[in-house]
């Protein structure tokens, strides 16, 4: 499993995606999100789409970074939007309210829930995976 976080910070390189050795990717633009999907295949696909202001956000974060270092979901891919600095994509995925997570595979959302509930997260991840 991997994280990764779509952010503003934009690096010097002519790609929109930087890797670090931790392999989790900060990127900037809709192409990234877009392989992102592409090379997960088959795998499941969860995307955290969050903001910094948003308090339930913030409390749910540890349990979502922890989820995505488990070992059970090494499988699963762990995705992070920031709403905020990527507000197309937020727009293009319907987001109304965070923290939203949808769930993927092959590119298709398959389901979604809104809210901090750390159990819900879990049943849905285990149930999809």
């Amino acid at each position: 499993a991997f994280e990764f976080s779509i952010n503003s910070s934009l690096s010097s390189s002519s790609s929109c995606c930087s890797s670090s050795p931790t392999s989790s990717l900060k990127c900037v633009c809709q192409e990234a999100f877009d392989k992102a999907m592409k090379d997960a295949g088959d795998q499941l696909v969860v995307v955290d789409f969050t903001a910094e202001w948003c308090g339930p956000c913030q409390s749910i974060a540890p349990h979502y970074k922890s989820m995505s270092e488990h070992l059970d979901n090494r499988n699963v891919v762990f995705l992070k939007v920031d709403v905020d600095e990527v507000q197309e994509l937020a727009a293009l995925c319907g987001i109304k309210c965070m923290p939203t997570f949808q769930f993927y595979r092959h590119g298709k959302k398959i389901d979604e829930f809104v809210g901090s509930n750390k159990d819900k997260l879990q049943e849905m991840v285990e149930k999809h995976k």
